[in-house]
């Protein structure tokens, strides 16, 4: 009963779902909590919640995300204590909105650029604690507390059924190497490239690198694969992808059907190698079977330094560049099968 639920791939199909049924449970929990105990200004513990995990799917995401902000609320929290403490002391409203807009400017200096989140909340929770200066300290207290109880209870929920982004990148790459086999099909067939079919297959392709890109840094934190590792798998791919655009646009007439059919027996090796190996690492990816992945493959020779006397021997070599290219990114993938195989 519980395979649905604890199978990756269905999780990644039904990841919406999930991430709003977890969120719907999460804010029950602070409305059940805050007015269980009656804690004033429940409502920011609610509001934390969103905050944290509403727009955040990737488990990877969230736990940054809630770091930053139980940093900018405390940091945001204590200024805006002292802004009220200073202003119930003195009592000068216009040196209150004066110091206000003086820390609000500092924070959004920056706001732009690394730790931005963390500076912008913590201007934002400045008010929320302060108001205008004329909050009493106890209200900004409790609010402060009803943040820091927020974020509990988001990585609480964030830890139920996690959707890790290790899977949207597996399955994403596994997709993208099914597309450039379909690609790789329709070149070597003689398949129109200037089709909407063909034109369709390379879009698709160009936005699962930039998906994949940026999942890259939330993948890393999650399955401890280095940044590096990752943008070599990356650019393989990217090769990949290019590889393919220029072979079909620099493939023998397919209207010739002797060229055509010297190029299917110059290459027949080749054409089944990158076919099998495309395949293989897509049925790797998806079902988390990697064992194939480890077998060697004998890659053929793409020296750059090959004479090249015609078209057909550029297409050749283009050809025996991408199976190698294709058995490097089988071999990175194997290599770090044991972490993103989760």
């Amino acid at each position: 009963m519980l395979r649905p639920l604890l199978d990756p791939y269905r999780r990644y199909r039904h990841a919406r779902l999930i991430h709003a049924v977890r969120v719907a449970l999460g804010l029950l929990a602070t409305i059940l909590l805050t007015t269980g105990i009656n804690l004033p200004h429940g409502e920011w513990a609610s509001v934390t919640m969103l905050v944290v995990i509403g727009g955040l799917q990737h488990h990877g995401n969230i736990g940054k995300k809630a770091a930053e902000r139980a940093t900018g609320t405390l940091i945001g929290a204590g200024v805006g204590l002292l802004l009220v403490a200073q202003h119930a002391w003195l009592g000068l409203p216009w040196l209150t909105y004066f110091a206000m807009a003086v820390v609000c400017g500092f924070f959004s200096y920056h706001a732009i650029g690394k730790g931005g989140y963390t500076a912008l909340l913590s201007a934002i929770t400045v008010f929320i604690v302060a108001g205008h200066g004329d909050n009493p300290i106890t209200d900004g207290l409790w609010r402060g507390v009803d943040i820091l109880i927020g974020i509990a209870l988001a990585l609480a929920f964030s830890f139920a059924l996690p959707l890790y982004a290790v899977y949207s990148w597996r399955y994403n790459l596994a997709d993208a190497l099914r597309d450039c086999a379909t690609l790789y099909g329709r070149i070597i067939s003689g398949q129109a490239v200037t089709a909407d079919e063909h034109l369709k297959l390379m879009g698709r392709l160009n936005s699962v690198l930039v998906q994949l890109r940026s999942l890259m840094p939330s993948v890393s934190k999650e399955v401890k694969v280095s940044m590096t590792e990752l943008d070599a798998i990356q650019r393989n791919l990217r090769m990949c992808v290019s590889t393919l655009e220029i072979l079909g646009n620099t493939r023998p007439n397919p209207n010739d059907p002797q060229a055509m059919a010297h190029l299917q027996s110059a290459l027949k090796a080749e054409h089944r190698q990158i076919r099998v190996q495309l395949i293989g690492m897509a049925r790797a990816l998806k079902s988390g079977a990697t064992q194939r992945l480890g077998r060697p493959v004998e890659l053929p020779d793409a020296s750059l330094d090959a004479p090249v006397y015609s078209a057909l021997d550029g297409y050749r070599l283009l050809t025996r560049q991408l199976a190698a290219n294709i058995g490097e990114l089988r071999q990175r993938l194997a290599q770090t099968a044991p972490r993103w195989n989760i």
